[in-house]
């Protein structure tokens, strides 16, 4: 497993290839470095000092025994193979203290995220194909358009939310950092601009939401407990919260245990906010990928608030 995972690390520090085209997978790749706004495939960048000593000792051991007991190390090498990842989490038993440190949380850019955010970026940071998916499992796994006192939060939202078309509710309310953005979204009902990293405490009363939904920025989390337990306060009992990512980011913007590690560790990583966080069922994952190795893959991490939480 040691050399599996060497060899997943040694396939990361390639250059991302840089492009202007817009939602053609590989191929639309923008060096957000160079101030464009489409992210880079995080698998595919010269690391830094900074990203390669903040891998996380402390998460490579506890994963390498965590999946020793699942049988993973076919997980690793095969993760882009459908429904390979969704077996992370099956059956995982969990360190008993949160197997990360203060370094995993580091980024390569530490200036304020509000300066970073302070432009409006119209763009899709996944390809059309993955967009679909996403989509598609919204409309699979959300409460039916206009349902009576359904309410829903889209945490680090923007511009569009990826919800199914014509989509309503009652209340749906999108939280990001950039005002702009939150104004053209169409889905949304009301917005809050707030900078999660800074101030991680949501300004909703408890057990408001029926559903939470935050798409492709996880990664970007420095106080990932701190959300996720707030996440947990404003959900209803048995509310669903569905957290989904691919493997394109900002990467001077992702936290350094995000950028170092790749997509079956992705899953565990989410799946850890979950657990560590308390008053969750026990995270799962989905794969949705459309087009393995053709197009972006897509990945879901999600639980629902225990109902004696």
């Amino acid at each position: 497993m040691a050399n599996l995972y060497r060899l997943t690390l040694q396939q990361r520090h390639r250059l991302p290839p840089v492009s202007t085209g817009v939602s053609s997978g590989y191929s639309t790749c923008l060096s957000c470095v160079s101030g464009v706004s489409k992210k880079s495939d995080c698998r595919r960048f010269k690391a830094s000092r900074r990203l390669v000593v903040g891998l996380g000792a402390a998460f490579c051991s506890q994963f390498m025994t965590i999946a020793g007991t699942l049988g993973a190390n076919s997980l690793i090498a095969s993760a882009r193979q459908r429904g390979a990842v969704e077996q992370v989490l099956k059956d995982v038993q969990w360190p008993e203290q949160f197997p990360f440190k203060e370094e995993d949380f580091q980024r390569f850019d530490e200036s304020p995220d509000l300066l970073f955010y302070e432009t409006p970026r119209f763009v899709t940071h996944i390809d059309d194909p993955a967009i679909a998916a996403l989509t598609k499992y919204y409309s699979e796994v959300f409460p039916p358009s206009n349902t009576p006192g359904v309410s829903i939060l889209d945490l680090c939202s923007s511009w569009v939310s990826h919800f199914p078309p014509g989509y309503k509710q009652d209340r749906i309310v999108g939280m990001g950092m950039n005002e702009e953005e939150l104004k053209r979204n169409p889905v949304l009902t009301e917005y809050v601009v707030q900078d999660l990293n800074l101030n991680p405490k949501l300004p909703f009363e408890d057990n408001s939401f029926d559903v939470i939904t935050n798409v492709v920025s996880v990664d970007y989390l420095t106080k990932p407990i701190e959300v996720f337990k707030e996440m947990c306060q404003v959900l209803k009992p048995g509310g669903l919260a569905i957290v989904s990512f691919s493997n394109r980011c900002f990467w001077t913007k992702a936290i350094s245990i995000w950028t170092s590690t790749g997509d079956a560790d992705h899953v565990m990583i989410v799946g850890a906010y979950f657990h560590y966080a308390g008053g969750y069922e026990p995270p799962q994952a989905v794969d949705i990928s459309p087009n393995p190795g053709r197009s972006d893959p897509m990945y879901v991490v999600y639980s629902r608030k225990a109902s004696t939480a």
